[in-house]
């Protein structure tokens, strides 16, 4: 099928774009707090290098998260809006399996969340979810790094094996089936710094 598939939950940047099995690949690792001025830009270029206009594709795909709140929204408000200017369905891919599209076996995805915190969650080797995404300290991710293989793109305090979030996303797209299409939203583990600041203020 022809996609177009985005990443901007994270530091970094993917853009792809897939027509009839080939596959070309815009990958930016330090995008930072760049990715509005920088994602149609890169949507542009992926697109002509596949030969591939939006109308053409089957479905947009975007990384829900969790990672950067505004990076995660840059990225669903643009697969949702060429989604509705071209009539296509959603999908959604989460920055876990991203990760977990990255090795074999049994393993841990693990996303730093700031703070000596990390985002993580579990998959079976077929890639199925063993234990809901949580958001947890330094000591229990140690805790899991001597059961699981740990993966991550962003250095950890554990031995862990180095992601390619551009050939994960290629490889969770392909992967996806019709039950995972639907309307975007983003994912979220824990409340953005402003609405704690606004619960802390009414309490």
């Amino acid at each position: 099928m022809n996609f177009l598939a985005i990443d901007t939950s994270n530091e970094y940047l993917t853009v792809i774009a897939a027509k009839n099995g080939r596959a070309e690949i815009c990958f930016e690792p330090q995008c930072g707090m760049q990715h509005s001025v920088r994602l149609m830009g890169a949507v542009e270029e992926t697109l002509a290098k596949a030969g591939l206009a939006p109308r053409e594709c089957d479905f947009f795909a975007a990384v829900t998260g969790p990672g950067s709140f505004t990076g995660i929204r840059i990225g669903v408000s643009a697969a949702k809006g060429f989604c509705a200017a071209v009539q296509k369905p959603a999908l959604g891919i989460t920055s876990f399996q991203t990760l977990a599209y990255n090795a074999e076996g049994k393993l841990a995805a693990a996303v730093p969340a700031g703070r000596g915190f990390y985002y993580v969650c579990t998959f079976a080797a077929d890639k199925r979810i063993l234990g809901e995404p949580a958001r947890i300290d330094g000591g229990a991710l140690a805790d899991l790094a001597r059961e699981y293989t740990v993966c991550s793109y962003f250095p950890l305090p554990v031995p862990y094996r180095k992601a390619d979030p551009a050939a994960g996303l290629l490889a969770a797209v392909r992967a996806a089936g019709k039950s995972d299409f639907g309307e975007l939203s983003a994912f979220y583990l824990k409340k953005s710094q402003a609405e704690e600041e606004r619960e802390g203020r009414r309490q």
